[in-house]
């Protein structure tokens, strides 16, 4: 990546324009005495933008010194304001800022609390709510965890119910991947690498790794970018690595590659993603391993294998339900399946996609998720496999909502990013993000304390399981495992409410082998084979 040059970097004008004005006031104070304050205030300035610099709290202060200070200004008087000029609270996109807000405070270990009752149209259409019980229960341990491992895993992993979500070096500095890592060493938590590859900065954090696979098989390829069983054994064996992940399909942008240009391809990123400096370095829609669910099936257990055993799992983003059901099929019929799946949604998070992508491709992560639990239920393989979600999930009630819906953990990308002081600058594709979080540029992320940043990704981490916790004592319930679509309710009109188990009804163990009346099931598993991803077409007569 290009560095900004020193002298064009805003922390190199503002001090140093500071600096020459206390020069220029000094020697005009000379000629009268008034040009004295002028000396006060560049003096005052000048010290300023030093301790900006300095400090290690404020990633914006430290790429903004002086000027950096009229944002937080801002924002002090922006509830003055807000309900004249700018966006409320509530309506900020794609996070807003009360959520965005309990993030940071819950990071930073402030109160986390709201004065004066929910901002929310309660009687608007699509509200929800947690059921609550007349006797609630009161937790004192709230470390959840899931043992994520099928029957032919040799290696369970102890997961956290709350995960960072997969996020790679490139997309993100190697300030971020530090102290992501490093807090989740700290938490007790996993980090998944992103398709981008375990990176030098993943590995000094000591936190447990999940390692995401992508079509590029970054990290474990040959020369051809095709995979390389030698290369990920070598990895895949490392103490740190817990689980590995295939990615099928990623939530923001499902079907699609990308590249990554030759300019951006540093020698850092080179090293980690084992491709050629200077090179595009590109990440296929597709995987070349496996072209079938057999396939899958089958890469799954070399993978298995060639890591001594650990939980072997994929994400994905539903789209074509036959699909997902030919893998069930091709589970069924190998008698072999994965250990873990993550279903991630379309509300997901990226770097960069095309706009087509992000707003119109791929099924939202509720939807899949109740999808994908039902047809394991159906098919009578929901016991032999975990299920993780991802989307959007950064509060307590998020995670409640989708175990609810049959996860049994959750991960968060843009949660752990703003815990690392992301603003929501949407400058993730620039490599100008202000906060250093987003970029490969030395200078802006050299705004990323490591240290303090690592410390607040392991207290939103703590904050948000300690809120989960509530938020299930509250449900009369011990765990979060406990959660049923009963336990939630949502307005669909003005005058009508339905509960979770009506808007998502749970299939019967081994319903779809039996003959299920269900129509989205029923027609996906006809249609669905387990040699080919393409679906049977029905005969015209």
């Amino acid at each position: 990546m290009h560095a900004i040059p020193l002298a064009l970097s805003p922390r190199y004008i503002t001090w140093t324009a500071s600096a020459a004005a206390l020069v220029l006031f000094l020697a005009l104070s000379m000629l009268h005495w008034a040009f004295l304050i002028g000396v006060a205030i560049a003096a005052f300035l000048t010290w300023l933008g030093y301790y900006d610099v300095m400090q290690t709290r404020h990633s914006i202060l430290r790429n903004y010194p002086i000027a950096g200070h009229l944002r937080f200004l801002l924002e002090n008087v922006r509830g003055e304001i807000r309900q004249y000029f700018l966006e409320s609270d509530i309506e900020g996109t794609p996070f807003s800022r009360n959520k965005r807000a309990v993030v940071y405070q819950r990071a930073k270990g402030q109160l986390d609390k709201r004065p004066f009752g929910t901002q929310l149209d309660v009687y608007a259409t699509s509200f929800e709510w947690l059921n609550h019980s007349m006797t609630p229960k009161h937790l004192t341990d709230w470390d959840f965890h899931v043992t994520i491992g099928g029957p032919d895993c040799l290696k369970p992993y102890r997961a956290s119910l709350l995960n960072i979500s997969a996020m790679s070096f490139g997309a993100l500095s190697a300030n971020a991947i530090s102290a992501l890592n490093r807090g989740a060493k700290q938490g007790g938590f996993a980090h998944d690498t992103g398709e981008g590859g375990f990176s030098p900065y993943h590995k000094q954090g000591g936190g447990d790794i999940i390692w995401e696979i992508g079509s590029g098989y970054f990290g474990c390829r040959d020369a051809n970018g095709h995979f390389s069983p030698e290369a990920f054994e070598k990895t895949a064996n490392l103490d740190q690595i817990k689980m590995i992940e295939i990615k099928l399909s990623q939530g923001a942008k499902p079907g699609h590659g990308g590249v990554l240009p030759g300019p951006k391809v540093s020698e850092e990123i080179a090293a980690t993603r084992g491709v050629p400096v200077g090179v595009d370095c590109i990440s296929p829609p597709s995987h070349s391993a496996f072209t079938s669910p057999r396939g899958l099936i089958d890469f799954i257990v070399e993978l298995r294998r060639l890591s001594g055993g650990k939980p072997v799992g994929f994400k994905l983003c539903i789209g074509h339900r036959w699909e997902f059901l030919a893998l069930c099929k091709a589970m069924l019929e190998t008698g072999i399946t994965p250990d873990f799946i993550v279903v991630d949604g379309a509300e997901g998070g990226t770097g960069a996609a095309p706009l087509e992508f992000t707003d119109h491709i791929g099924m939202p992560m509720r939807e899949g998720l109740n999808f994908v639990h039902n047809a394991l239920i159906g098919c009578g393989l929901r016991d032999r496999i975990k299920l993780g979600a991802s989307g959007k999930i950064a509060s307590a009630f998020d995670i409640a909502r989708a175990m609810a819906l049959g996860a049994d953990w959750c991960n968060s990308a843009r949660g752990f990013m703003f815990a690392l002081g992301c603003i929501q600058s949407l400058s993730c594709h620039t490599d100008h993000c202000p906060t250093g979080v987003a970029t490969q540029d030395p200078l802006r992320q050299r705004a990323l304390v490591v240290t303090d940043k690592a410390a607040r990704v392991a207290m939103f981490h703590a904050s948000t399981l300690h809120a989960l916790a509530e938020v299930v004592a509250a449900a009369g319930l011990d765990h979060p495992n406990q959660l049923r679509p009963r336990h939630l309710s949502r307005r669909i009109s003005q005058h009508e409410v339905v509960g979770y188990d009506t808007l998502f009804p749970t299939l019967e163990p081994g319903e779809i082998l039996r003959g299920t009346s269900r129509p989205d099931f029923a027609q996906g598993w006809a249609m669905a084979r387990s040699d080919s991803f393409s679906e049977v077409m029905p005969q015209h007569g």
